[in-house]
């Protein structure tokens, strides 16, 4: 390319997978909008208070704010982000452009070969915590586990922190993680372990001067799925850090809320009235 062609900057954070992830969305920007795009990586709240409880300490924003920050004030164009980190409330001045293609959206249980039966299970979601011992693991104790993945992997395998973990299978996928020595990995069905709303997503956030430059590179599929699994969380105030499972896979709706799995069929339903059916849901427990 030219000296002269037109560049994005694009804000991300630090870790192995939010690096790959703005790697995807940089080919398809250059690709589909034939510009120059540089990466500005960012340290977030989240990523510098490992020893938080995310739980404890809220969730909302801690992996985001900072990205939001440097749009508004101008240092990058567009910020890149796991959808199911992305609090449902933004702030003024940004929006949602949309979302790249998304990946397989399962949990995947991480257990040590030598383990048939986890004792101890490590994770700081208490949406996956209630799905393992609603339906999974009812005996298993519970505890808060940080890092990255790479880091979570190796305290499994060493029998540092826990027996088993769960981890998104997008995550793995993207990094290329298939195996890893000393651990199994097992999916989850999506019926059993539903999966946090816009999981598996790449949201791409932009200031809303600058929305229909950026739309068309979106994933029109993904957004219509994610767009209303964020729509159900909204309606309840949630973050990431709730525990709710909410996903729409085409007319299919499945949702996790108070030890219940429940899925709604909403073929032939308006997008009002498929939101006040999942809606129901919840107001009905």
């Amino acid at each position: 390319m030219s000296g002269s062609t037109p560049k994005i900057i694009l804000a991300t954070r630090k870790s192995p997978l939010a690096l790959k992830q703005a790697d995807l969305a940089s080919s398809v920007l250059a690709e589909k909008m034939d510009m120059v795009v540089e990466t500005l990586p960012l340290s977030t709240t989240g990523d510098q208070r490992m020893e938080w409880s995310l739980e404890k300490e809220g969730g909302k924003g801690l992996f985001t704010k900072e990205l939001e920050v440097a749009l508004l004030e101008g240092h990058a164009d567009i910020a890149v982000h796991s959808a199911k980190d992305l609090p449902t409330e933004m702030p003024g001045g940004l929006a949602l452009a949309g979302y790249l293609p998304r990946e397989d959206p399962r949990d995947v249980l991480v257990l040590r070969t030598d383990v048939v039966v986890p004792k101890v299970i490590a994770t700081g979601s208490p949406r996956r915590r209630a799905q393992l011992l609603a339906t999974h693991r009812p005996d298993a104790q519970m505890k808060e586990i940080r890092g990255n993945i790479g880091t979570r992997l190796r305290k499994i395998a060493e029998n540092q922190e826990a027996d088993a973990t769960v981890l998104a299978a997008a995550g793995l996928l993207r990094l290329g993680i298939t195996d890893f020595p000393g651990l199994r990995f097992e999916f989850l069905p999506i019926e059993k372990m539903v999966p946090a709303p816009g999981q598996a997503a790449i949201a791409l956030q932009v200031r809303e001067s600058d929305l229909s430059k950026f739309q068309p590179v979106c994933h029109e599929d993904t957004a219509s799925a994610v767009d209303f699994e964020r729509a159900v969380l909204a309606t309840m105030g949630g973050g990431c850090q709730v525990a709710v499972g909410v996903h729409r896979k085409g007319d299919d709706l499945f949702i996790f809320h108070k030890e219940d799995h429940v899925r709604i069929d909403l073929s032939g339903l308006s997008y009002s009235s498929a939101l006040e059916r999942a809606l129901a849901v919840f107001e009905n427990k």
